[in-house]
């Protein structure tokens, strides 16, 4: 069986609560703020769908390219620790096969910047 790809954790911290962190990331009506790539005015037609709303700051998400690609990104927010105002971000960026280690590192940095604009329009 061959292995799969080598994935990576891009993650930011940010200082707000964790329960707020999660319900601005998980708003569909936010994403343009926050998501380069999906504000990108090429991808109107792409789909992004959150897992369930759910009480472990999980925000895995499945984008539908207007191709029908569909990439699965599992992603989270962890709390710092019991009633901590703060908390961390991770994305598991998922590496395509045959995607060039240039084009990878692209996209890690592409999240990171992200993730960076998250943190800083939610940071108190």
């Amino acid at each position: 069986m061959n292995q799969p790809e080598p994935s990576r954790h891009v993650s930011v911290w940010i200082d707000a609560a964790p329960e707020a962190v999660y319900a601005f990331a998980s708003d569909p009506r936010q994403l343009h703020r926050w998501a380069a790539g999906l504000a990108d005015p090429t991808l109107t037609t792409a789909t992004v769908e959150f897992a369930p709303v759910n009480a472990f700051g999980v925000l895995d998400h499945v984008v539908t390219l207007p191709t029908g690609e569909s990439t699965y990104n599992p992603m989270r927010v962890l709390a710092a620790g019991t009633g901590e105002a703060r908390c961390e971000v991770v994305f598991t960026l998922r590496r395509r096969p045959g995607t060039p280690d240039a084009e990878f590192e692209a996209d890690a940095a592409a999240v990171a910047a992200d993730l960076a604009t998250l943190r800083d329009l939610l940071q108190d």
